[in-house]
């Protein structure tokens, strides 16, 4: 995969991979928004981690990206953690996927969907990349609403295993194509 740049600028965030100094603002923000993330995210049933456990995964997450994975991000604002993000290869080599979890004082405001549309901009940057998706459980309506507010298209559903207590069981996935992303965002 063709790199990115190691920081995102967009409107008010500051999007980029987490470093080692990060773990203890990270595990805070999980800590105060682990019941917010439990239904959605299955990570969440494992926090809290110790702060070894969370070094020891932001370099994962490190590696993981040097080697042409998955990018793992953290969404700041004024340096204060709101979120956290990534762009995942589960689609095949010319699609990436995003990923998004907001801290629980920040919900509402916009920053998933500021978040993603400023990651699917960036991975169009990337010569490989046709499509980018993004897949929610039916029953997470906030993700619905990110998808649809940056025209994103609906894909269907397919029935999967529920991985998290808020889940039905009912993955929903939505695509857009470089093309479709150059037309609805254009300045």
């Amino acid at each position: 995969m063709e790199r990115i740049p190691d920081v995102i600028e967009s409107e008010r965030l500051t999007i980029r991979p987490w470093v080692e100094a990060d773990a203890p603002q990270l595990s805070a923000a999980i800590l105060v928004s682990v019941d917010h993330l439990r239904p959605w995210m299955p990570w969440a049933a494992n926090e809290p981690i110790t702060l070894a456990e969370r070094i020891a995964l932001i370099e994962h997450w490190r590696a993981e990206w040097d080697k042409g994975g998955d990018l793992v991000v953290g969404l700041f604002i004024d340096g204060e953690v709101v979120g956290g993000s990534g762009l995942h290869r589960r689609g095949g080599p010319d699609a990436l996927e995003i990923g998004y979890w907001v801290h629980a004082d920040h919900v509402g405001r916009g920053i998933a969907s500021e978040a993603a549309a400023a990651l699917t901009a960036t991975a169009f940057t990337m010569p490989e990349i046709e499509r980018v998706e993004i897949q929610h459980d039916r029953a997470n309506i906030a993700s619905f609403g990110v998808a649809r507010r940056l025209a994103f298209t609906y894909a269907g559903e397919t029935p999967v295993v529920v991985t998290a207590p808020g889940e039905d069981g009912v993955d929903c996935r939505w695509f857009i194509t470089r093309e479709q992303w150059v037309e609805h965002h254009r300045d």
